[in-house]
């Protein structure tokens, strides 16, 4: 018996790629692959209905879902009228760390197992905030703009400019997941002094590693501080103006989490008072930024569009993933990354 697979992806994963990864996990089973391609990330992605971050509309995804068992996507959205009108669907993979396109309540009740894809882009995030962190703690953002523009900012060389270097310096950590770890051990191969904070983790996983202490003390001594936490109630406005002004004057701030962890009203204040010595950002509350946003001004800011989860192995990783969860359903074996019951 031949089973129906929506391969729906777009110009980052696209749906070619999750065909090849599907047939390639599923071996000799009969498939009947159809694929769709949506715009992100040349259209935003952006709620739809009830969920958010999706691409595409509920309509497409009612017309392309049309007799399929089995969806792979990683922006297209699942909401309860694209199951009220999809009968057949039975699995929808996600190909995300969370499935926050997808209504996990709704697909429960409709009978729809949704997996997603945690890990997949944990390398890639961490070196890009390596390479955010580097660029902050040593002024690249303000020297590159000021050499496109014609001027030489030999001032730099100065002491009071001039940036700082990893070895030796105290790094804090606010996070040590998939991400957060893998940056601690580039870290710690450069000869940082690093300190954690997450409530979650075990100190062995630490390995001698970094020092685990709370969230003031980290604050407090840390020169560079990088946000590596999930987006949860307890975490919104973790980092706000109280603090930034705990950290030591000149210090480093660089996020490639998510937007919602930080006051960004406050890192500008703080950039601008010279409080903060710079910032490397990748996330941002509200996406893309704002024509009039302070950041585009602020000084001592290095502004990357969030991208950093974005490689080319991002995107193969992603597939396979998914691919593999796909054939773990065909051959009725328990799936490793199932997001409802």
């Amino acid at each position: 018996m031949t089973t129906t697979v929506l391969a729906a992806g777009n110009h980052f994963i696209h749906p070619g790629l999750f065909s090849a990864a599907v047939r390639k996990a599923a071996g000799d089973t009969p498939l009947d692959i159809r694929e769709i391609q949506f715009g992100w990330p040349h259209t935003p992605f952006g709620p739809v209905a009830e969920v958010t971050e999706a691409s595409g509309t509920e309509d497409e995804m009612i017309q392309a879902l049309q007799g399929v068992e089995i969806c792979v996507t990683e922006h297209g959205p699942l909401t309860e009228r694209i199951l009220a009108n999809c009968p057949d669907l039975k699995l929808f993979c996600t190909s995300r760390g969370g499935p926050v396109n997808a209504n996990l309540e709704a697909a429960t009740r409709h009978g729809v197992t949704v997996c997603n894809a945690p890990g997949r882009n944990a390398t890639a995030t961490a070196e890009h905030t390596l390479t955010l962190l580097l660029a902050a703690a040593r002024g690249l953002g303000d020297t590159h703009t000021a050499l496109r523009d014609g001027t030489w900012r030999g001032d730099y060389y100065d002491y009071d400019n001039c940036g700082i270097e990893i070895d030796g310096t105290t790094i804090g950590l606010i996070g040590y997941g998939a991400i957060g770890s893998r940056v601690a051990k580039i870290l710690h191969a450069m000869g940082a002094h690093l300190l954690v904070h997450d409530p979650y983790v075990r100190p062995e996983t630490l390995a001698g590693r970094a020092e685990q202490v709370t969230l003031d003390e980290l604050l407090r001594r840390s020169r560079i501080v990088s946000l590596h936490a999930r987006v949860t109630p307890e975490t919104i406005g973790l980092i706000g103006r109280a603090q930034i002004a705990a950290m030591p004057r000149g210090a480093v701030l660089v996020n490639c989490a998510r937007g919602a962890l930080l006051d960004y009203d406050a890192v500008c204040d703080a950039l601008e008072s010279g409080h903060l010595a710079a910032a490397g950002l990748d996330v941002f509350p509200q996406e893309p930024l704002p024509t009039g946003s302070r950041l585009l001004t602020a000084p001592g800011v290095v502004l990357t569009p969030h991208i950093a989860g974005g490689s080319q192995q991002v995107a193969h990783k992603a597939a396979a993933i998914a691919a593999a969860e796909v054939a773990r359903y065909l051959r009725g074996e328990p799936l490793h990354h199932q997001a409802n019951a």
